[in-house]
């Protein structure tokens, strides 16, 4: 057993004991504002990064900062191939910057430190760069240079990063570039050929949504089963959070101290920091039982 993993580990299961879980996201969403819900995160780990006064926006990138602050810790307790892990895990924040950076207006900035994978060399090079700069990095060429194009790209290459890590993530991975493929298939494009590596080759071809679904191999056919409407598509995407949070609460049961703790962790993690995003916005809204509702149904 790696000492390097064995430390890495250790640190990762506390790191699970500071999540609010769902009980806790919906008291917040149900706390009557913004400022009330941010108050009720003094305390806690959130609260370190995310205080009353802030917009909705801030707050939202504040709670998503904070995993990405806990990432960058516990980097520093893990052996070489660890770090690579969280680097890979941790391009979701890249992405979000380069997102933020083809906006007209762009937002705060994640500073993703030793995990960056190209980061600071797409910063520098701005959106009229940015294609070349991501075909000479692990993001590769998104295949076109506008906006749309390079967040698909990025998307779709992310999910390849991500599935090399092996199962649970290859699963997880699997199921994002389904609903991914379904957006594009809804919104009158192509699925990305990107993709084929994930959804297999008869998939790339569908030309529906049910199409789709049934070209999956039976093993990733879960995110999209019983979803045959368009107005149904909604669904998958809760229902992979959950899938991702189930799986990562297994491995940190079931698992010595090893990789896979750090991988569930991960998981743990980032999903209750989304559950806590949105429960922001509840609240942020006013928390009216209708909210709730939809809070209770899509968190």
């Amino acid at each position: 057993m790696n000492a390097g993993w064995v430390a890495g580990a250790v640190r990762a299961r506390a790191l699970r004991e500071h999540c609010l879980g769902q009980a806790g996201a919906r008291r917040l969403a149900a706390s009557g504002s913004l400022d009330n819900a941010l108050r009720a995160l003094s305390g806690t780990r959130y609260g370190e990064h995310a205080h009353p006064g802030l917009d909705l926006d801030a707050a939202q990138h504040a709670i998503a900062g904070s995993v990405l602050w806990d990432l960058r810790v516990l980097a520093g307790w893990l052996p070489g191939d660890g770090v690579r892990m969280l680097r890979t895990l941790a391009g979701w924040f890249e992405l979000g910057n380069t997102e933020e950076m083809l906006t007209a207006r762009p937002g705060a900035e994640f500073d993703l430190g030793a995990l960056a994978t190209a980061w600071p060399r797409l910063r520098a090079a701005g959106r009229t760069g940015l294609r070349p700069a991501l075909a000479a990095s692990p993001w590769q060429d998104p295949g076109g240079g506008d906006a749309r194009a390079i967040r698909l790209g990025m998307r779709v290459r992310l999910a390849v990063r991500v599935a090399a890590l092996g199962e649970p993530a290859r699963t997880w991975a699997a199921g994002a570039a389904a609903i991914l493929a379904a957006g594009e298939l809804l919104a009158g494009r192509p699925v990305p050929v990107g993709l084929r590596s994930l959804t297999g080759p008869p998939a790339i071809r569908a030309g529906s949504l049910p199409e789709l679904a049934a070209a999956l191999s039976s093993r990733d056919q879960w995110v999209l089963a019983g979803i045959a409407a368009p107005g149904d598509l909604w669904r998958a995407e809760p229902r992979w959070r959950a899938r991702v949070e189930e799986d990562g609460a297994w491995l940190m049961r079931i698992s010595s101290l090893d990789s896979r703790v750090v991988l569930g962790a991960v998981a743990v993690l980032a999903r209750d920091a989304l559950r806590v995003g949105a429960a922001l916005e509840v609240a942020a809204r006013g928390g009216s039982p209708g909210l709730l509702e939809a809070f209770d149904e899509l968190a």
